[in-house]
């Protein structure tokens, strides 16, 4: 199935302009090795747009083959040794919400619930981080972002790299803080609140809370 036929068709909708770009990604990433396997590639994008009421944005896929699942910061769940920086959203999800720390680190439940799981590359050379950056990901990846901020989606932004986009969120639907990497999550990420404040949004606006439990 292509990149594209894989989109769900709300997505395909919105993203008319952007799908000619897709397919162009498409044959340039197939030449290589490349994460996560290409059945994965759009599952971020999968589920229904309407839907869908909280992103979480990453950078792009883990490199090492075992890791990716096309959801940002998720692992298969049979996988028992977390990155260090999903084990730190875990640490402040428990920490946040009051709960017992998940023993998986699969987020499918999340992405089931309404938070789309989004990076900014959706694609990149097994064992290079960051090596898909500049063919064509971001044009794509922004224009999601866009469509999400102006439905009113909450955004979690964590970092540099993700507040790049910060501007396409009004104030009262942004959540930012440090990266959860473990060179800055001590910097601003711990203690940050940003399940319950997401949360909190979507009750101010009369929405369904997200059930973080994993």
């Amino acid at each position: 199935m292509s990149f594209r036929e894989q989109l769900h068709p709300s997505w395909q909708v919105l993203l008319n302009s952007k799908l000619d770009l897709l397919d162009e990604i498409e044959e340039r990433v197939t030449r290589e090795n490349f994460l996560p396997s290409a059945g994965l590639v759009m599952r971020a994008l999968s589920d229904d747009f309407a839907l869908s009421k909280v992103l979480i944005l990453g950078q792009d896929p883990y490199p090492n083959p075992n890791h990716p699942v096309g959801l940002a910061f998720s692992i298969p769940a049979e996988v028992s040794k977390f990155p260090p920086t999903l084990r730190n959203i875990l640490k402040e999800l428990s920490s946040d919400l009051q709960i017992v720390p998940p023993t998986s680190g699969d987020l499918t439940p999340w992405a089931e619930r309404g938070v789309v799981l989004l990076n900014r590359s959706l694609t990149c050379r097994s064992g290079e981080s960051n090596s898909h950056i500049n063919i064509g990901w971001r044009e794509f990846t922004d224009a999601c972002v866009e469509q999400l901020a102006l439905a009113g989606r909450v955004g979690v932004l964590w970092g540099a790299n993700a507040q790049e986009l910060s501007s396409h969120f009004s104030e009262e639907i942004l959540i930012t803080s440090a990266h959860p990497s473990p060179l800055s999550a001590y910097r601003g990420f711990f203690g940050s609140k940003p399940f319950s404040r997401a949360n909190q949004i979507l009750l101010d606006s009369g929405r369904d809370p997200i059930n973080w439990s994993l």
